[in-house]
Order: C-alpha cells, then sequence, then structure tokens
C-alpha cells in the first residue's frame, strides 16, 4: 500500500465505493462590500447635523439588505452613498463642536466674568 493510501484509510475514507460527492462554497471578494453602519450609528448619536447621520444609517442599512440579498452593484453604491453623508455629517459635526467651544471661550465665558465683577462692584466689593 502506498503511505497517501495508508492515510486516506486512516481517516475512514470510503475505498473504492464509488464516487465522493462533495460541496464547494465559493465566497468571492467582491461580496465584502463595507456598509458603514457603526459609522452611521455613531454620526446619528453624536453628529446628526440635519439629521444627515440618519440618513446616512438608513443608507447603511440598505446597503446592508442589499448584501444580504446578493445584489452587490446594488450594496456598493448604497454603501457609497453612506460613506459620503456619513463623511459630511462628521465635518459638519465637528466644525459645529470648535465653533461652539471658540464662542464659550471668547463670549460667553467673558462675559459671564464682567457680570460677576459688575455684581461684586455693586454690592459693596465683596
Amino acid at each position: 500500500m502506498i503511505k497517501e493510501e495508508h492515510k486516506v484509510a486512516n481517516w475512514g475514507s470510503p475505498q473504492g465505493s464509488g464516487p465522493v460527492m462533495s460541496t464547494v462554497v465559493n465566497i468571492h471578494r467582491e461580496t465584502e462590500v463595507p456598509d458603514h453602519i457603526v459609522w452611521s450609528l455613531f454620526n446619528t448619536l453624536f453628529f446628526n447635523v440635519c439629521c444627515l447621520g440618519l440618513v446616512a444609517f438608513a443608507y447603511s442599512v440598505k446597503s446592508r439588505d442589499r448584501k444580504m440579498v446578493g445584489d452587490v452593484t446594488g450594496a456598493q453604491s448604497y454603501a457609497s452613498t453612506a460613506k459620503c453623508l456619513n463623511l459630511v455629517a462628521l465635518i459638519l459635526g465637528l466644525l459645529g463642536t470648535i465653533v461652539l467651544i471658540v464662542l464659550l471661550v471668547l463670549v460667553v465665558f467673558p462675559a459671564i466674568n464682567n457680570a460677576i465683577t459688575q455684581a461684586g462692584q455693586n454690592h459693596g466689593g465683596y
């Protein structure tokens, strides 16, 4: 007996009992379409400027649905739209946060400081 045949015999494979049936599942690389759903959820919760995060989340869900059905082209289209919407929502959200911090530091805090200083001078210099 040849060494390779001996290994097959030890595994319990049928020897000469007829054709062996097998199933092969091919997973194509093109079916791996990122749907950006986590990014969309983050933008929906934290940077939902003009509801862009919510719309991006809807497109991410549509992309995931298309991917599950097997429509790779539709999934890529929805994923691309979700990515663009997420990017715009993130940039607008970050810019809005930076502008808010600048306004607080330059406008609101000095106004509060002046009001406290004037109130202290009007009440006898406390």
